[in-house]
């Protein structure tokens, strides 16, 4: 699949770019200043295959809380990359520079990129290896930016090439890039013009996807999954946050599963099935759930189950292996296109399954 070249920013323990996978990251809800619950939320994300956790650090008392939050994790989980989110105050963005990983800001609260604020920003990160986010928010661009352009996706490109070329002409390049909108048709159009921007001036840095304030439920997972889904599709991004109104820890399965979608991550077994017509010659459902349950475990692994012979073997696509309806009570496994057994009474069919599977040597038992 094509992905866009980029170079690869190294954010304390995790690469973004360069090829590598895509970072799967998430922002703690926790009050920054109740330092255990902070701690305890990072693990719970890092469980659930969190790479990368982002916390508000809006004042100095943050970013001295901050301290303990990065030095107690690092002793805990070290291959979790820290980053401060800092709105507002840049002294507060100044202060987490060598104690973070990363470093996020918003253009919109700072004035002249070239000014004072910004450039002391880029030389400390740089001489403390900080990495920093240049997250342009839809709803808070800089005055100036929206009197020229408006509050448009070419005003959000403008906003971040102003300061990526301050990067650049101070030998900074430790940076990711993020464009963020609560509408996915914005959130897109402005990323797609970015990299063409980018593109223009020579610059290959890592971008960040998101549809920010995404909501909860099916809604915000839809919107994530488009917005991030279609930039992913076209070889763009470099990490990944879903952004729920509800606990972080429920973003990251989210956040595979689009990945997943995309072909970009084999972390877990993937199931491809038909809804279901006339012709289907099983309970789908739950067939598909007990398939799922039994093989789910199973990295990498693509597995097809189809009511009926006019969707398995054609339309099973790519999947490695097929479970097929062959007739009222049976079924026909495949590997790849190719028929392994026909017939297997319903009842035996998942076993049947599984010892295919443990004959290819792909089987390995559920962990603990």
């Amino acid at each position: 699949m094509f992905r866009r070249a980029t170079i690869e920013v190294p954010v304390g323990p995790v690469m973004i770019g360069g090829g590598r996978e895509v970072v799967v990251q998430s922002m703690c809800d926790t009050d920054t200043n109740d330092i255990e619950a902070s701690v305890a939320q990072v693990g719970r994300l890092r469980e659930a295959g969190c790479r990368m956790v982002r916390l508000t650090t809006q004042r100095p008392r943050e970013a001295e809380s901050m301290r303990d939050i990065v030095r107690r994790v690092r002793a805990v989980w070290p291959d979790v990359a820290l980053v401060a989110d800092v709105h507002f105050q840049p002294a507060v963005a100044l202060a987490m520079a060598g104690v973070v990983d990363k470093v996020r800001i918003n253009p919109g609260n700072y004035g002249d990129p070239a000014g004072r604020q910004f450039t002391e920003l880029v030389d400390k990160c740089r001489e403390a290896g900080t990495a920093i986010r240049i997250g342009v928010n839809h709803g808070s661009l800089a005055r100036r930016i929206v009197e020229r352009w408006g509050d448009t996706p070419a005003g959000m490109v403008a906003s971040a090439m102003e300061f990526l070329r301050v990067c650049r002409e101070r030998g900074f390049d430790r940076v990711v890039v993020s464009m963020k909108a609560s509408n996915v048709r914005v959130m897109v159009a402005a990323y797609r013009e970015l990299v063409s921007a980018m593109d223009e001036e020579d610059m290959h840095f890592p971008l960040h996807l998101g549809v920010t304030e995404a909501g909860s439920g099916i809604d915000g997972r839809v919107r994530s999954a488009v917005g991030i889904g279609a930039l992913l599709a076209d070889g763009i991004g470099d990490t990944i946050r879903v952004s729920l109104t509800e606990p972080p820890e429920n973003e990251i399965e989210v956040a595979r599963a689009i990945l997943q979608a995309c072909g970009l991550d084999r972390s877990r077994a993937e199931f491809i099935a038909c809804p279901g017509c006339g012709r289907t010659l099983f309970e789908l459902s739950p067939v598909l759930e007990r398939v799922k349950a039994a093989t789910g475990h199973l990295p990498g692994v693509k597995i097809a189950v189809m009511g009926c012979i006019v969707n398995g073997p054609g339309e099973m696509a790519d999947a490695d292996y097929g479970y097929v309806g062959a007739g009222p009570g049976r079924v026909t496994l495949y590997r790849g296109r190719e028929v392994v057994r026909r017939e297997v009474p319903q009842d035996g069919a998942l076993d049947a399954l599984v010892e295919l599977l443990r004959a290819d040597g792909v089987w390995a038992e559920r962990p603990e």
